[in-house]
Formats: structure tokens, C-alpha cells, sequence
């Protein structure tokens, strides 16, 4: 499949075969580094090794076109505050396309859009992570701990932190019911309680444990129960 062949480039392209050093320089000097231009000649030539079909030159050509373009567009417009942003959005042009070719040579069939199977198990994974975090904010609001309180202990967090733990946790335990591995579930239980109660216990805050407990329950029963449905 040319899908796989040029994401196959991409990768050894973009990652494996691009030092951290032709970043730095490429992030310094943009348009003008000569690691950009070396970069995409590197593209664009093992596009063609792995196509390995001399009448495909052009999809060669096209990708290492469409790379220098999106890389030239991110490292005109980054800084250091949207850096992260820009990368997701660089690597997401790059995937969108080599699918668009790969949709030219007729690779791709998009009739799994009509698969009520599928469906149901996009929708169940997407409630499961923006909208069961509200359903749980919300279904919590009564009880939120205030920052301000007299006995309350201030802790370090990274910022949203918990709110990406629980989505990605719902998404582990909606995985492991799909393919029948409950067991999983019993191991994400005890591995965040390793984790997350020892801190608390620490912290001899026993409302704020009970606020994490119930939080903690509700997400995972959201997703055993979103799983179990959809099952």
C-alpha cells in the first residue's frame, strides 16, 4: 500500500533520520538552515526508495513538495508558546497528505463511515473523554474541595493533569472490556491507587480522599458501564 510505504518515509524522515541538532538549527535560522533543505531532499528520496517505482516519481516529488511547505509554514509561525501546538499540527498535515494520495490510487474505502459497529464504538470513546469529564465535574461540583480552606495543603500538580488521567483511564478501560480483558481493568484500579492514594494518605486530608474516591469510582464506573452497553 502506498500508505504505508510513505508513512513509512515519513517516519524514518521525520524522526529517526533528523538529529536534534538540524532542529535546533532549522528553529534558529528557519528558511534560511540548511538542515530544512537537506531534510526534504532526505524526504522526498526515501518516498521514492520505498515506493521503489520509477513512475511514481511525482507522489515522491509531491510529498517532499507538500513537507517543505507545512515544515516552512510551522517554523514561520511557531514560538516558544505554540511550539507543542505546531507540531501536532505539522504531523497531522504530513498523515492528511499522504492519506490523500493514498485516497488518488483508490486505497482507501470509507465505507466503514456507514459500520453502525464502528460507530458506536467512536461515539462510546468519545463520550468518554470530554463529556464524561463534565458529567463527573459536574456530578462532583458539590463537594470540590476549596483552595482556600484553613487546613487545606497546597501540592504541586502539572496543569490539567487529572483531567487527561481520567480520560486516558476511561479509554484503557473501555479497551479492556472491548477485548474481553477485564483483568486489565482490576490493574488499572490497583495501579492508580499505588499511585494516587499513597500521595493522599500522605496528605491526611480525608475529605480531599473522598473527593478522589468518588471521582475515581465514577470514572471508571462511567467507563465499565459505557463499555458493558455498548457491548
Amino acid at each position: 500500500m502506498i500508505f504505508i510505504q510513505l508513512i513509512l518515509a515519513h517516519l524514518l524522515g521525520d524522526f529517526i533520520l533528523q538529529p536534534d541538532s538540524w532542529v535546533a538549527d532549522k528553529e534558529n535560522r528557519r528558511l534560511k538552515s540548511k538542515f530544512l533543505y537537506l531534510h526534504i531532499l532526505i524526504h522526498t528520496a526515501l518516498s521514492l526508495i520505498f515506493l521503489w517505482n520509477l513512475t511514481l516519481w511525482w507522489v515522491a516529488v509531491l510529498t517532499g513538495a507538500s513537507h517543505f511547505i507545512i515544515d516552512a509554514a510551522k517554523l514561520t509561525f511557531q514560538n516558544i508558546k505554540t511550539k507543542k501546538r505546531w507540531f501536532f499540527i505539522d504531523q497531522v498535515l504530513h498523515v492528511l497528505v499522504i492519506a490523500g494520495v493514498s485516497f488518488y490510487f483508490g486505497e482507501f474505502d470509507l465505507s466503514f463511515l456507514k459500520n453502525q459497529e464502528f460507530l458506536k464504538i467512536l461515539m462510546a470513546a468519545l463520550f468518554l473523554t470530554m463529556p464524561a469529564s463534565i458529567f463527573i465535574k459536574i456530578l462532583l461540583s458539590s463537594w470540590t474541595p476549596s483552595p482556600d480552606g484553613p487546613n487545606n495543603i497546597q501540592t504541586e500538580s502539572l496543569t490539567s493533569a487529572g483531567k487527561y488521567i481520567g480520560i486516558l483511564e476511561r479509554l484503557l478501560v473501555f479497551t479492556f472490556i472491548m477485548v474481553d480483558h477485564w483483568e486489565g481493568v482490576g490493574f488499572m484500579v490497583a495501579a492508580k491507587s499505588v499511585f494516587r492514594f499513597s500521595d493522599l494518605a500522605q496528605a491526611k486530608q480525608r475529605k480531599l480522599t473522598e473527593y478522589v474516591l468518588i471521582g475515581t469510582l465514577l470514572s471508571f464506573g462511567l467507563a465499565v458501564l459505557t463499555g458493558i452497553i455498548i457491548k
